[in-house]
């Protein structure tokens, strides 16, 4: 890697200190291989996202007119990621650093496409009415990136992909149970809308004067619920990735795990306040965490066998399809090409010296 990319890389680990702690945190337990491409992707896929949503917040601009500039935005997005798939990034250094990473990983262009769609359909504040219209948003903004995070492991095999697209998934709707309260101060509701119906709640009405209730506390849980489920079978796909990445991917799945149960904590109620792990709860996660994860997680075989969910099974197969980077030399093979560069390289700035004497 340049010096430059390195400083791109850092930029985005800079970026993520402020909004991202969670991941931030996790991605500690990251081999540095790892975790170095995965704050460059994360990088971007926040820029994005807080692109989209000043377009449509900012400005307490009318609903048309910020609807406009989404659209704009969005289309900037699309603009971005095809220079950076064409190697000729912006710049920004997170999209020079997702050019290296995509490059140097051989992620499919499907992947972030579905990110900005997903962003896209916040954007036009779509209607989600069952738990199946859901995951197919959380597919989006979330499953996509697990499926890029398993293909900087290294993991391209069909249930690898599908767990990774279960934990962001589940990830996902943790972060809508907490959000609940903060969604519906932007006119935003993602929570199923036919189980409000379900327990006599109609979601216009309750967007537009948003109250806490036993009625709203029973699908908060329910949500909870679906996203332990997919919790569960994460922990097979755990024990398919390399060693050294086991304790980073399992205190991700961990912490975000408890945000839900912090929820549930709370009564069930997120809109008395954003729900957040203590954090001296969340050191002892993460040190059970890891030492879980380096003694091997245990987990259900059925899971592991498990199908995709119909919302990722396009993104699976997207990133399955994709050939893997050739593998890294490594022992004397490796220093021998270090040593081989090392000497073209001096030779080339030996012959450039010679041709600069020449011209004086």
């Amino acid at each position: 890697m340049t010096l430059a990319a390195l400083d791109d890389m850092a930029a985005c680990r800079r970026r993520l200190q402020h909004g991202s702690r969670t991941f931030l945190a996790a991605s500690y337990l990251l081999p540095r291989s790892v975790r170095d491409p995965a704050c460059a992707l994360y990088a971007f896929c926040r820029q994005a996202d807080d692109e989209v949503d000043q377009q449509v917040d900012g400005h307490n601009s009318p609903a048309v007119a910020g609807m406009l500039r989404s659209d704009e935005a969005v289309a900037a997005l699309r603009r971005r990621l095809a220079h950076v798939y064409a190697g000729t990034p912006g710049p920004h250094s997170a999209d020079r650093a997702l050019a290296w990473v995509v490059q140097q990983f051989a992620i499919p262009q499907a992947l972030p496409l579905a990110l900005i769609e997903g962003f896209e359909w916040d954007a036009q504040e779509r209607r989600y009415d069952t738990l199946a219209d859901l995951h197919d948003y959380a597919a989006r903004v979330a499953g996509s990136v697990g499926a890029m995070m398993s293909l900087l492991m290294g993991v391209r095999s069909e249930s690898g992909l599908a767990r990774a697209c279960d934990l962001g998934v589940a990830m996902q709707l943790s972060n809508i149970a907490r959000d609940v309260g903060e969604d519906a101060r932007q006119g935003r509701l993602y929570l199923p809308r036919d189980w409000l119906r379900e327990v006599g709640i109609d979601p216009d009405d309750w967007l537009a004067r948003p109250r806490h209730s036993p009625a709203l506390a029973i699908v908060v849980q329910r949500l909870l619920d679906a996203a332990d489920a997919l919790y569960h079978r994460v922990d097979a796909g755990i024990a398919e990735l390399p060693g050294p990445c086991r304790p980073g991917i399992h205190a991700a799945r961990t912490l975000y795990a408890a945000i839900g149960h912090q929820v549930a904590r709370n009564g069930l109620d997120p809109l008395a306040g954003r729900a957040s792990v203590p954090g001296p709860r969340k050191a002892r996660l993460l040190v059970q965490a890891t030492v879980r994860a380096r003694l091997g997680p245990a987990f259900d075989t059925v899971a592991r066998a498990e199908p995709p969910l119909a919302a990722t099974r396009y993104l699976v197969d997207a990133a399955a399809g994709t050939l893997a980077p050739p593998a890294a030399p490594t022992g004397l093979e490796a220093r021998a090409l270090w040593l081989y560069d090392l000497f073209d390289r001096l030779a080339r700035m030996d012959s450039a010296s010679a041709a600069r004497r020449l011209q004086t």
